[in-house]
């Protein structure tokens, strides 16, 4: 093995079955030595929380684990922090690996969910397909699989240089190789060379990256990470096509995250996150003068209306039928023909300056629209795009008949939550400045005609301007069941607190029930949706206990592997403590893993939803 450098795997670990060429079986024997000590990196999940349970997953020693994280060996670790993991690497035929060994304990694991998923992309499924006898399309619970970690030793060069150790990473939401060097004291160019990497190369999830380190590392660097830069603007296309285009330096977003057994499928996310549908023309009058009446509206609301079209009121009376109640969409908001097109007209009193100036700003197929506005006699009007299907809401809750014509199937539904998740995504991270929507809730999630999701109703948002403080308030303003334990206790507001009801959110979607309800019997009370998926998934029977919390509508036309993950993923958000939460890039990138697992899934293949996931 003649090369002096790491090919890095440039996303060929997500085609199990394609001509990838040697790098995804593993890095090669290139190094000074045939065997060395080195350092994984492992992310806490929900069933491998403890040293123990870490050492048993990665075949390590649990007291070394504990000493270099500081960490007594039967704590747990934190949900989805950075666990470091001393092993030893050895070269075994051409490839560098650390040997750990997993038994399949569902029908629905393939190589490609125990590599990606289990094992967060340390190994690939092409390296699992290679060095296991079991035929990849039918694997059986009770396999147990040889899994080869990536892991590598210092070439004679990259020893020459002082390096004693090859750490193998896994890439991190917000990472660059500026951030990762800083992190682990080293420098961002030794970084590159060892991954054979350029400052313009693209850098996927589900992959490790070999960090050089002249020392051993150390809690600090877990404890104490360089705060993390901005996210990056979403690039063209044709930008992220072509590695050579652009001289920053960025990365696919992403993290192999336990919440159950499921595929994850980057190119997905890729394909989600950068590549939005094309938003349609919305309905516009001509621009016209104010009216003398508009002298009546407060000068906040006429300093935000910039560039959206004004309308006269005779215009939107026409359009409405007078506001009619036959155009009435649900208390004061209309449905509206202008220019032979449909548009939904609100009608506001008091200062919406807030709402006017979030929306004349979102650009996303996931935000409702915002067209024009008009202004009379101190009411305000907001023209915003017409979501045909109406409120999430409505299909949940009160439009349900067994026909089926009514309700929403699960591919339909896991649809919608990652609609929600990607617009959640959208104003926490790429709305300059971020903002919190603050009212998430079924009845604030419109549906277009072909079912995808709209978030509207930002008259609570909340801009966030400096991440590293929290905001606080008196006024504690919203709707029960879908406020964070945090807001309605101490005023405090986070982005975590829109993860938390979106959580309540996905909680609807599964069981159908409302955020809150009251129990049948004589004796009724009052029920908190989300304290309820503490008791389905614990204890004895969860299985069983998830089937009867599901939406009867469903008809258990759903999988059910896929079921427990997305109410798994559902139970994260809804942790009491903030800190616990996952943050929406997350939890966006959890559910484009579940879609893309449903799209493969095939009802006719499936009895009663037993397994869900096809081999790959």
């Amino acid at each position: 093995m003649g090369s002096t450098k790491q090919e890095y795997l440039d996303n060929a670990q997500l085609d199990c079955y394609a001509t990838n060429g040697s790098s995804t079986l593993g890095y090669s024997c290139n190094g000074q030595r045939n065997s060395c000590s080195t350092f994984l990196t492992f992310r806490s999940q929900t069933s491998y929380q403890s040293p123990y349970q870490i050492a048993n997953l990665l075949n390590a020693d649990a007291s070394n684990i504990s000493t270099i994280n500081g960490v007594a060996n039967g704590s747990r670790v934190p949900v989805f922090d950075l666990v470091l993991v001393p092993v030893s690497c050895s070269c075994s035929g051409y490839y560098y690996q650390h040997n750990a060994s997993y038994t399949l304990i569902s029908d629905g694991e393939t190589y490609f969910i125990t590599a990606n998923n289990t094992y967060q992309g340390l190994s690939t499924c092409q390296a699992l397909m290679a060095q296991n006898p079991y035929d990849s399309r039918n694997l059986s619970v009770g396999d147990k699989l040889v899994i080869p970690l990536r892991c590598a030793c210092p070439t004679v060069n990259q020893t020459a240089s002082g390096f004693k150790y090859l750490l193998s990473y896994l890439v991190a939401t917000g990472d660059d190789f500026d951030a990762i060097a800083q992190r682990f004291g080293t420098d961002s160019q030794s970084i590159m060379d060892a991954n054979n990497l350029s400052s313009s190369s693209v850098i996927y999830p589900f992959t490790t990256l070999l960090v050089p380190l002249k020392t051993e590392p150390s809690k600090e660097d877990l404890v104490n990470p360089p705060p993390p830069p901005s996210p990056p603007p979403p690039p063209s296309p044709a930008a992220s096509s072509d590695k050579g285009s652009s001289n920053k330096k960025w990365i696919g977003i992403g993290i192999g995250i336990g919440v159950g057994v499921l595929a994850i499928c980057g190119v997905l996310f890729w394909f989600l996150c950068w590549r939005r549908p094309e938003r349609k023309p919305i309905p516009q009058g001509p621009k016209i003068a104010e009216s003398p009446s508009d002298a009546l509206v407060s000068s906040e609301i006429r300093s935000v209306i910039g560039s959206l079209v004004l309308y006269k009121i005779q215009e939107l009376e026409r359009a409405t039928g007078s506001f009619g109640e036959d155009h009435r969409i649900k208390g004061s908001v209309y449905r509206a023909v202008i220019n032979g097109d449909s548009a939904a007209v609100k009608r506001l009193k008091g200062d919406v300056s807030n709402e006017i100036d979030i929306l004349k700003h979102a650009n996303h197929s996931n935000v409702i629209r915002l067209s024009g506005c008009c202004l009379d006699e101190g009411n305000t009007y907001l023209v915003y795009e017409f979501a045909e299907r109406g409120s999430l809401s409505d299909w949940l809750h009160r439009m349900k008949d067994w026909s089926g014509s009514s309700h929403l199937g699960w591919r339909q539904r896991v649809r919608i939550a990652l609609d929600v998740a990607d617009g959640l995504n959208y104003l926490h991270n790429y709305t300059n400045p971020p903002y919190v929507h603050k009212n998430l809730k079924s009845s604030n999630i419109l549906l277009d005609g072909e079912l995808r999701a709209k978030l509207s109703n930002f008259g609570l948002a909340r801009r966030v301007e400096d991440w590293e403080g929290p905001q606080l308030t008196r006024h504690v303003v919203g709707t029960q069941g879908y406020l964070a334990p945090e807001y309605v206790g101490h005023g405090l507001i986070t982005p975590k607190m829109d993860v938390f009801a979106f959580g309540v959110v996905m909680l609807e979607l599964v069981s159908g029930k409302e955020a809150t309800f009251a129990t049948e019997g004589d004796e009724k009370k009052e029920v908190l949706l989300w304290l309820l998926i503490g008791e389905v998934l614990s204890g004895e029977d969860m299985r069983g206990k998830l089937r009867s919390f599901m939406d009867p509508y469903l008809r258990n036309d759903y999988p059910f592997d896929l079921a427990f993950a997305m109410a798994q993923l559902a139970m994260r958000c809804v942790e009491r403590e903030p800190a616990s939460r996952p943050t929406m890039t997350e939890v966006f990138l959890s559910l484009a893993a579940i879609y893309n697992s449903t799209l493969d899934w095939n009802p006719s293949d499936f009895i009663n939803s037993g397994s869900t996931i096809n081999g790959r």
